[in-house]
């Protein structure tokens, strides 16, 4: 077996002096916060997806949680989502004081599984957050005529899928609202930041509130002044910096690259793979084009995962597994959910490997891993 000689995450950003020089100047600048480069990082995120509105945010998780106050969940209201996502997805729900229903996958593309949305489907239902899960787009079409068909919210989890699209439509117009994270394992980053695009304008009005204490100009300003304001609302501080935002600027000038680059892996990968039968590569819905964040197999042997897992770690090679069944968590286990209630889910997570894919790998290190995982097995 071959050892990389430094190791190797399943993800990681990829920066240039383009971008640094970017952030340098936004340092020497006035605004280093609530300046013009968010504003400027809005539009062109909006001009990418093809919606009328952006509003950014510190990161993605605190942009779900604005969108479920945009959405007016709140106590008693139920919220479907899938359980193989990251925490944020359902934890959104819980902040605005909503209950997560958790709908089991489809066992093709990992994604939410309509046939199950519509099945925890009840009178206290609001909305439903899917999620392009490894950057796949959810089945949006099935999903939004659920929506429509009993007057629900969708709100898109599209941490993964920023330039992702879905019948030739890019992601961020099919759902009422889309959240698209800015980590840098995602497609580009902003260090930290999250968005959210919509075409409504009502929820972009309530975005704006939410994510700045609730503080807004009222009519009362034109009587009292320039300097007055009100808090007409209970928000938080969720503002994205003009550091961020400027890196945001230059990130997306390169996100098709990127895209195309990851891609190229996950081809790679699949002819690689293809024909081992311990592997099962990842199937993709038809008349979508993935932002492959993540390339996920399933196996099939009697090796342990573990042993799998730790022997690729040996060799440097990043491997992960995404992810662990949100309402396994002790704190959704306290709250009553059980193991069993998503058993094409769970089924999934026991035998989930994640190997690493972003734009800065090299062929080099794409053998490396290749090799080993087949040498291995």
């Amino acid at each position: 077996m071959e050892k990389l000689t430094e190791f190797l995450s399943y993800g990681r950003q990829v920066i240039d002096e383009e971008d640094i020089q970017a952030v340098i100047d936004t340092l020497r600048s006035p605004f280093l916060t609530q300046g013009p480069k968010v504003m400027d990082f809005e539009q062109a995120i909006a001009e990418y997806v093809g919606t009328k509105y952006a509003v950014a945010f510190s990161n993605g998780t605190a942009a779900l949680h604005a969108a479920c106050y945009a959405a007016g969940i709140t106590e008693g209201d139920e919220v479907i989502t899938s359980p193989i996502t990251f925490a944020a997805s359902a934890n959104c729900v819980r902040y605005v004081g909503g209950t997560v229903i958790f709908a089991d996958i489809d066992p093709k593309t990992y994604n939410i599984d309509p046939i199950e949305i519509e099945k925890n489907i009840t009178s206290r239902t609001k909305a439903i957050i899917p999620v392009d899960f490894t950057g796949q787009p959810a089945n949006m079409e099935e999903i939004m005529d659920i929506a429509k068909k009993h007057n629900l919210i969708v709100i898109e989890d599209g941490a993964h899928s920023l330039g992702a699209e879905y019948k030739g439509k890019k992601v961020g117009t099919l759902a009422d609202m889309t959240m698209f994270s800015f980590h840098p394992v995602k497609p580009v980053t902003t260090a930290e930041g999250g968005i959210i695009v919509t075409d409504n304008m009502e929820f972009y009005q309530k975005l704006q509130l939410f994510r700045s204490h609730g503080i807004e100009k009222t009519s009362f300003a034109n009587e009292q002044g320039d300097w007055y304001y009100e808090m007409t609302d209970l928000g938080y501080n969720y503002r994205m910096t003009d550091i961020q935002a400027a890196l945001g600027l230059s990130q997306l000038k390169k996100i098709d690259k990127f895209i195309e680059r990851r891609h190229e892996i996950a081809q790679i990968y699949n002819e690689a793979f293809k024909y081992i039968p311990e592997i099962k590569i990842p199937i993709q819905l038809e008349e979508t084009y993935s932002g492959w964040h993540l390339y996920m197999v399933q196996l099939n042997t009697e090796l342990s995962r573990e042993y799998i897992f730790n022997k690729m770690r040996e060799m440097n090679i990043g491997v992960h597994v995404h992810y662990i069944p949100v309402y396994w968590h002790p704190y959704y286990q306290q709250l009553g959910y059980r193991k069993g209630l998503c058993p094409i889910a769970e089924n999934y997570y026991h035998n989930a490997l994640t190997l690493p894919i972003h734009p800065g790998m090299t062929d080099e290190q794409i053998k490396v891993i290749v090799s080993n995982m087949i040498e291995i097995l």
